[in-house]
């Protein structure tokens, strides 16, 4: 299984129940026999360009692990959902991802001594 991060946007009526179309996703998720890490909703915002006579949409980010064949499935699943305007799949490389934490950590340690010389 591989590492991904699925952006999706969704249509701006439905920030008031999110939950409805999100156990949608995570469905899709699960019957594609697939893993969610990680959701983070970024809310509401404006869109750069109006896409489906919208102008905003609501924003979530989700970490999942998918197999190799279960790519095609969930795409095509979202692209008739009627929830979802647009959405982006995309694999995330493990290296990049260990530099930035470890660039993180680095910063992190380096606070934390500029906090005890200022003591």
């Amino acid at each position: 299984m591989r590492d991904y991060e699925l952006v999706v946007l969704l249509h701006p009526d439905l920030e008031i129940d999110l939950e409805k179309p999100m156990a949608k996703i995570r469905k899709l998720i699960a019957d594609a026999k697939g893993e969610l890490v990680k959701e983070d909703n970024w809310g509401k915002r404006k869109l750069a360009y109006a896409i489906k006579n919208e102008d905003f949409a609501v924003y979530t980010c989700l970490e999942v692990k998918l197999p190799a064949d279960a790519v095609r499935k969930l795409q095509d699943n979202l692209n008739i959902a009627d929830e979802v305007l647009r959405y982006l799949l995309t694999a995330i490389d493990l290296k990049e991802r260990a530099a930035r934490e470890a660039a993180a950590a680095e910063a992190k340690e380096q606070e934390e001594d500029t906090a005890k010389e200022e003591e």
